[in-house]
């Protein structure tokens, strides 16, 4: 590993004292630790349905979380693609965790990219109530809004807007907030060296300033009785528990909440350090927040009215022509509520929210995409293949790890007198994509844009 910088050696001294300083510095000259977290959206129970390459033992401080053991590379398997499981850095798994989202609720990630956590919020919730995900940088959150479609996330909007923009919508709209906020990344220099060359002694104080910018946005979309929790990937006291003393003087509705999760140091102040010679990550800080119940609301509510705006979400009110119909894909009785059109797609859109609160406001992804219309013709969404459970389409198809792959490279499939039409194509019961068969030939459906060869 690379000489740490001398400044950021002074740092670390003074917050760990010496010995806490060389114990660092040693578990830097380590390999990193890796995790990987099952979708509970596929496997509620956090137990995936086969075995997984380098899945080891249980992750203490999050639900279906693994360490990865070895030099397994588990994300080549098919199964990654199918959404599965999603690769997460161990420690960073502690703030959803703090954060403890719950099905039906209101929630907002607004710093969602790269979508780690996202995912998990949306897992903890099953699929019920409002997941708003947010990343101002917008190559940053077409990855995000990806993998919330890889994951099998039916209730989420991805947005990319500023936060002050977002708060002008949703004044005292959201249940829970997480703000992982951007950082100077002093947690990052063991798994990425390069992130060293990038950090200066003046960098913390910087950050600190954009992030106390960040939580003053996000502090105002808090319901009273709302719970908040702000995180970090770095180890600095100016951007860590600085930013959250001076945003708590600030703001007298706020209050820190003692917290502790299994297998990490207690939080009786509010917020825990995480550090690699402690813990079995990369480290992290986590501070937990609660807005009084006494606090001002200003809550909005907002007409049903149609709506122009930028970006790929549903606009309601707006009708294709010819009109999208939903092919016949789904098994009986399986059906999706607020169903809307727009141009020529088919969204089901998620619950507590009005469409007209998106006015104005930069939307990739409103819920759940349905179908598209391919010509005259419409075609069941990929979105939809990876959303659908156990049991919910009309026709399935198991294919082995070697078809599976060589689906997912945009290949052809023989796979015998099938019924014709679309097929739910999957490998051990997870779904990966719609086929089509046709002639004896199931036809690849898998989108040509994450292709793997």
């Amino acid at each position: 590993m690379q000489q740490l910088p001398a400044a950021y050696i002074g740092q670390m001294k003074r917050l760990l004292g010496e010995a806490g300083f060389f114990a660092y510095q040693n578990a830097l000259e380590q390999p990193y630790t890796r995790a990987l977290r099952i979708n509970l959206l596929r496997c509620p129970d956090g137990a995936p349905p086969c075995a997984i390459e380098g899945m080891g033992e249980a992750v203490p401080w999050a639900k279906g979380a693994y360490f990865i053991e070895g030099d397994a590379r588990p994300g080549l398997s098919p199964l990654h693609e199918g959404g599965l499981f999603y690769m997460q850095e161990p420690s960073a798994l502690s703030a959803v965790s703090v954060l403890d989202p719950q099905p039906g609720e209101r929630v907002l990630d607004l710093c969602a990219a790269p979508d780690g956590k996202s995912t998990q919020i949306a897992a903890l919730m099953g699929g019920e109530g409002l997941l708003v995900c947010n990343e101002p940088v917008a190559s940053r959150a077409q990855v995000l809004s990806r993998n919330i479609e890889r994951m099998g996330v039916r209730n989420a909007i991805v947005t990319s807007e500023m936060p002050d923009r977002l708060a002008t919508r949703f004044p005292s709209f959201f249940d829970r907030i997480l703000v992982d906020a951007p950082c100077s990344g002093e947690g990052m220099f063991r798994r990425q060296p390069e992130a060293m060359d990038e950090w200066s002694e003046n960098a913390p104080r910087g950050c600190a300033q954009r992030q106390l910018e960040i939580l003053e946005q996000a502090v105002a979309m808090l319901k009273p009785g709302g719970v908040m929790v702000y995180s970090t990937c770095t180890f600095n006291d100016t951007e860590n528990e600085g930013v959250l003393a001076r945003f708590l003087d600030e703001h007298a509705e706020l209050e820190a909440v003692p917290f502790a999760l299994p297998g990490l140091p207690a939080a009786p102040k509010g917020y825990v350090h995480l550090y690699p010679h402690e813990i079995r990550g990369e480290g992290h800080f986590v501070s937990l927040m609660k807005k009084r119940d006494g606090a001002p609301d200003t809550y909005m509510s907002f007409d049903e009215a149609p709506v122009q705006r930028r970006g790929k979400g549903a606009k309601p009110g707006k009708t294709a022509a010819p009109e999208n119909e939903l092919p016949d894909v789904l098994a009986q009785g399986v059906r999706f509520d607020r169903v809307m059109q727009s141009g020529d797609s088919l969204w089901a859109w998620p619950e507590s929210i009005e469409p007209a609160r998106l006015a104005g406001i930069k939307v990739l992804r409103t819920g759940l995409l349905l179908s598209h219309m391919q010509g005259r013709r419409a075609e069941p969404d990929h979105a939809l293949a990876m959303a659908l459970r156990s049991g919910e389409a009309a026709r399935t198809a198991e294919l082995s790890r070697e078809q599976a792959l060589t689906y997912q490279a945009g290949e052809a499939l023989a796979l015998g007198d099938l019924p014709p039409g679309y097929t739910l194509l999957c490998h051990e019961g997870v779904p990966l994509g719609w086929g089509k068969q046709a002639g004896g030939i199931m036809k690849n459906h898998y989108p040509k844009g994450i292709r793997r060869r």
